[in-house]
């Protein structure tokens, strides 16, 4: 099993959360001290301890011996807009170094760290920085989350050839069920499996009030 991950989905809203907070939930179950990392999170809102972004606090509820909130999430925006747009409204200047240092104290007190991405692959994090230009630095494999609805399989099959474009190893994909009501699920699934040249690490149904620790047990993962 990798040492660290990177997430990232076919689009916004697929699940990228749900299935990080899974998967810490797996590598735990394994034995392994797991934290996960949300770089930059637009969306957030003032706490008495500073901004504090939803799915950042997911990630740090299932993360073993949760680390310090900046760490986790060196970037918290108040806005919920496109990361760079979010980051010009508050002033601030999304860099690389920070998160390299952050990342760093994570792997330093951690045996993985599962880093979700924003959005979805080809969402910058800044005007010149890419997702792809921190997963490179990082050297981080990539799981795609894989939203299933009507029009995933063109949003998946776009995702793993951008992912592979920019220089980065796929390694596995999780599909999501975010339409309870999508039609014929299972022919979807087949063809997913047979055009994304990774396995798939599990699917994840749709649930009204998502368990992520009860999830995690539908994932498998690699040895």
């Amino acid at each position: 099993m990798e040492t660290a991950l990177y997430v990232t989905g076919t689009d916004t809203g697929v699940g990228k959360t749900l299935a990080s907070c899974a998967l810490l939930h797996a590598l735990r179950a394994r034995g392994l001290r797991a934290v996960g990392m949300k770089p930059l999170a637009s969306g957030s809102e003032r706490t008495p301890q500073g901004w504090r972004n939803a799915d950042a606090l997911a990630l740090l509820a299932a993360s073993e011996s949760p680390p310090d909130y900046a760490d986790l999430n060196p970037y918290a925006l108040p806005l919920p807009l496109a990361p760079e747009i979010a980051a010009r409204e508050a002033g601030v200047e999304v860099a690389l170094a920070p998160l390299l240092a952050a990342h760093a104290r994570l792997r330093a007190q951690a045996d993985t760290v599962v880093v979700e991405g924003v959005g979805g692959w080809a969402a910058p994090l800044a005007t010149d920085l890419w997702q792809a230009d921190l997963v490179r630095a990082l050297e981080l494999p990539v799981v795609l989350v894989v939203g299933l609805r009507l029009g995933c399989l063109n949003h998946a099959i776009l995702s793993v050839r951008a992912i592979q474009a920019d220089g980065c190893r796929l390694v596995g994909w999780i599909g999501t069920g975010v339409d309870p009501d999508m039609a014929r699920v299972d022919d979807n699934r087949e063809l997913l499996r047979q055009r994304i040249p990774a396995p798939c690490w599990g699917w994840l149904p749709h649930r009204q009030r998502p368990d992520p620790a009860e999830l995690s047990r539908l994932l498998q993962l690699p040895a």
